[in-house]
């Protein structure tokens, strides 16, 4: 029996798994009322990881249980002693002057370009004593690094939430003995080692690296908070660093030689559809003439976030916008008829004013998109890709959502990415709109390659000279950090300022914000009602402010009343 240890308790006629979270405390009833364990059922955290799940549970405003399931073992391990601690001298490798200053820091930050390869530079940021935790959001490249690793003589774990209970056990067990790299998605920042000397975090901008479920923690901050806690270095590799990761890291980002920046990303060409003549839509002559010769050469791959046939379109004969006969919302074209987002009415393809049929698209969608793209390229197969798209066809143009990055199918070489109608991303009201919008350049850089191989990203946007644009087009993330900095320091934002999101059923949040508007240090905006859902915003003067303030109200009379949430820093508002 230890802090940490996983045991079965006797709550109400059954028997309920729970942690050890301290010992020696004395009791708030008499004794004789307190009931006996009814097993120890397995090993658990170690007492400093139950620690951090308690810094986690407060400073993302949700129940610990969640944090110490995702730290523990699914399966059991045996409990007693703890295994004797391993240990391991690695000789400190040569690495590039970028590097070898990030590994004098306590806190690193690192804008490393997206299509360089960072396996040599995961190898130097490796401890060479004791135990090193690498976080990559990216699943499919977990399993490439821990190879890499095995081959240069790491002893890799991988600690991927997907993996077998098993697998996960054994790897848990495992890291308990120190002397391991552990590499895996966000869980790896609770990886069991006893002897932490670094800690990689890569694409700290990655929204994968947050948690959707409540509480929504990111990895990024859990491995800062640990990282200090243990006393171990940790740098923060990203092609787009965050103005989070700008803050926290000692003397800001740092980046490698310009002409290695500059040949980590490839040629960015930014088209402006404005001097374009009119009537040629989203289909300007540059990016025709682009998709042409990437057709004959490889593969291209289209971007618009999207999805369906047309999200707006306007009666050819009166002019008039289709909008719906329930709530007036704006209709978007299925292929079952007219469908409205916002109340689920459906009607046929028929103007409210004048019953006219024939509709002109103002903003298109995916799948219209598709059909269109299909009737200009003639020969070449076109395929439409999305989230929901069960198996990507092997075609020599791929057209979709952002999830069409993520989904490339291996064996032609990716040699045009085009980003139909970028205004959308870089003009959206949320607030890491910036950040979010290069990220989405940064992938896509990833699947042309570096400037040597000759593909290239095409982005048609009406603001050329927007920041995100000069930042990707010049390899350097400069102007939209700068940029970014500023306006988050003006608006109070994170890392500036706390912000939260409150949101769920309108009930629900109605109470919740009548309860925080009581609190002095928090600054209520909304709720918002929209439907079934409302929303309201929680601004404070700085994160711990609006986390001690969060964990100061008692939101159980909001949830009687039906579905409650609470996101601390939300990545989309």
């Amino acid at each position: 029996m230890r802090v940490g240890t996983i045991v079965r308790v006797p709550l109400h006629g059954r028997r309920v798994r729970g942690w050890v979270l301290a010992d020696d405390v004395e009791p708030e009833t008499a004794s004789d009322r307190l009931l006996p364990l009814t097993k120890v059922a397995s090993a658990g955290p170690p007492a400093e990881i139950v620690d951090l799940c308690k810094w986690a549970a407060w400073r993302y405003a949700g129940p610990v249980t969640a944090l110490l399931r995702a730290a523990s073992p699914p399966n059991a391990v045996a409990a007693g002693a703890d295994p004797e601690v391993e240990a391991a001298v690695f000789p400190s490798p040569v690495v590039p002057d970028v590097v070898r200053e990030a590994r004098r820091l306590p806190v690193g930050a690192l804008a490393w370009p997206p299509a360089n390869d960072r396996r040599e530079l995961v190898l130097g940021l490796l401890a060479d004593e004791g135990s090193t935790i690498v976080v990559v959001p990216d699943a499919a490249r977990v399993s490439l690094l821990a190879r890499q690793l095995e081959r240069e003589g790491r002893s890799a774990l991988e600690f991927r939430g997907d993996a077998p209970d098993a697998t996960r056990t054994a790897a848990w067990a495992r890291a308990r003995a120190g002397a391991c790299v552990v590499v895996g998605g966000r869980i790896a920042v609770f990886a069991p080692v006893p002897d932490l000397g670094a800690v990689v975090v890569l694409d700290d901008g990655d929204e994968s690296l947050k948690e959707e479920r409540a509480p929504a923690w990111h990895a990024r901050e859990v491995a800062l908070e640990r990282a200090h806690r243990d006393g171990a270095r940790i740098t923060l590799v990203s092609p787009a660093p965050t103005v989070e990761a700008d803050l926290a890291a000692t003397g800001g980002v740092l980046r490698p030689e310009r002409k290695v920046e500059r040949a980590g990303w490839p040629r960015v060409e930014v088209v402006d559809p404005r001097d374009e003549e009119p009537g040629r839509a989203l289909w300007t002559s540059r990016l025709v003439t682009a998709l042409q010769d990437a057709v004959a050469e490889g593969r291209a791959v289209c971007v618009l976030n999207r999805r369906g046939r047309a999200r707006l379109l306007a009666c050819r004969t009166c002019t008039q916008l289709a909008t719906c006969g329930r709530c007036g919302a704006a209709v978007a074209d299925t292929e079952a008829g007219f469908e409205c987002p916002r109340c689920g009415e459906t009607r046929p393809r028929v103007c409210l004013h004048c019953h006219g049929s024939a509709f002109t698209p103002r903003r298109p969608g995916v799948s219209r998109l598709r059909d269109e793209l299909a009737a200009l390229l003639g020969r070449a197969r076109v395929a439409e890709v999305d989230a929901a798209t069960d198996v990507v066809p092997d075609a020599e143009v791929l057209i979709g959502t952002e999830a069409v990055l993520h989904r490339v199918p291996a064996g032609r070489a990716v040699v045009l990415c085009a980003f139909l109608e970028f205004d959308q991303e870089l003009l959206a009201a949320r607030y890491r709109a910036g950040e979010q919008a290069l990220w989405l350049l940064a992938r896509a850089a990833r699947l042309v390659g570096p400037r040597a191989q000759n593909g290239r990203v095409l982005v048609q946007t009406r603001v050329p000279g927007h920041e995100v644009l000069e930042a990707a087009a010049g390899a350097d993330p400069t102007p939209l950090l700068d940029a970014e900095r500023a306006r988050r320091r003006t608006l109070g934002f994170p890392p500036f300022g706390g912000l939260a999101e409150v949101a769920g059923a309108p009930e629900a949040v109605t109470v919740a914000c009548d309860a925080l508007r009581a609190r002095a240090a928090l600054s209520v905006l909304g709720p918002n009602v929209t439907g079934a859902r409302a929303s309201a915003l929680l601004q404070a003067p700085s994160a711990a402010a609006l986390c001690d303030e969060l964990g100061a109200v008692d939101l159980g009379p909001a949830r009687a009343t039906g579905r409650l949430r609470v996101d601390v820093d939300p990545l989309r508002v």
